[in-house]
């Protein structure tokens, strides 16, 4: 007697996670990359993100090929090197009613990129930033990137002599509204990050440390495997409660900081460094400069803002996507260019 197939378990908008899916990765097995593609897989799955109201860019180098591992039917770009910022830019204000994400590396954004990156956080655009951080160029054989830790070492045995930039701190000091950092192994932490940068209406940093098992997984390295689970020192438990979902959340001792979304839905965390407000700027960076003197490795939400304006706020732009407008809307007439040239003399 034939069985027939269970049905695939589908989401709020009706679509099985299958719909979710990329390509096959042609990355290194192991690669911290591969389980920072399916947490994204996962996210947006469960909050019910249409596929094709999602556009992915990425820049150059092993960062950058994870959009193809991922929502195949999305919408994607790959830029030049370090360039991914400005196009998206471009690509959010022709469209800002597209859910934006963009995924980048290191080497990416914090040297050819930085330039870049630092205009993107300033701006607080809505959209999704995610750092693949290894702290080695991959492409290129595995040099330190500028996110690597001072005494680093590599395969080869050369230690780092250069302090590393700490994008966190950084993107939180420049006015990205969501800031946090997660372990590419720790899929529960990762997951509810992301369903929770879903929701958030600004910029989000997500800077994902993904140990490269090629160039830098090895005794010496501070971003390893083995590194990130004996010094990951996690500042809150994160849960993340979506508007669609029951209100139910278990949690155990300790202070629960929680946050209301953009969307109704609700981020919860759950203090375990005593007295830690992710809503104090000055006090998150004070907190990773302290942690860089303690060779500690922070992970969890450091900072969040929900009532600053993001820069289509500041813009004034329509409801309608600009790059959907006709001519007749978006072109000024020939007597008001007229007039302005009149203007001008």
């Amino acid at each position: 007697m034939a069985t027939t197939a269970p049905a695939p378990k589908l989401n709020h908008i009706g679509l099985p996670v299958l719909e979710y899916r990329g390509g096959k990765t042609t990355l290194c097995a192991g690669c911290g990359h591969n389980a920072i593609s399916e947490r994204i897989i996962d996210a947006m799955y469960q909050m019910g993100v249409e596929p094709e109201r999602v556009m992915k860019m990425s820049g150059i180098g092993c960062s950058s090929k994870s959009p193809a591992y991922f929502m195949a039917r999305a919408h994607a770009f790959n830029s030049v090197h370090g360039r991914m910022p400005s196009v998206s830019t471009g690509a959010i204000l022709a469209n800002h009613t597209m859910t934006t994400l963009g995924i980048s590396g290191d080497g990416d954004s914090a040297s050819i990129g930085m330039g870049q990156f630092v205009h993107m956080m300033r701006r607080n655009l809505p959209m999704i930033y995610i750092i693949e951080d290894n702290g080695v160029y991959g492409l290129t054989k595995g040099q330190f990137s500028a996110t690597a830790d001072l005494g680093s070492k590599l395969k080869t045995g050369v230690v780092n002599d250069l302090a590393g930039i700490d994008t966190c701190a950084l993107a939180i000091q420049l006015g990205a509204t969501f800031v946090g950092r997660s372990f590419s192994g720790d899929k529960k932490q990762l997951l509810q990050m992301l369903k929770a940068a879903i929701a958030h209406k600004g910029t989000v940093m997500l800077d994902v440390i993904s140990p490269c098992v090629t160039f830098n997984d090895h005794e010496g390295s501070t971003k390893s495997y083995k590194f990130m689970q004996d010094n990951d020192e996690p500042i809150n438990e994160v849960d993340f409660v979506a508007s669609f979902d029951d209100i139910e959340v278990d949690y155990g001792s300790g202070e629960v900081y929680e946050v209301e979304m953009h969307d109704g839905s609700n981020l919860r965390l759950r203090k375990l460094q005593e007295g830690y407000d992710p809503t104090d700027k000055a006090n998150a960076v004070r907190t990773l400069m302290e942690s860089q003197q303690n060779d500690e490795i922070l992970t969890g939400v450091f900072y969040i803002d929900t009532q600053k304006p993001t820069f289509i706020d500041l813009l004034n732009l329509v409801d309608e996507p600009l790059g959907q407008l006709p001519e007749s809307v978006t072109r000024p007439a020939k007597a008001t260019l007229d007039g302005l040239m009149a203007s001008l003399q």
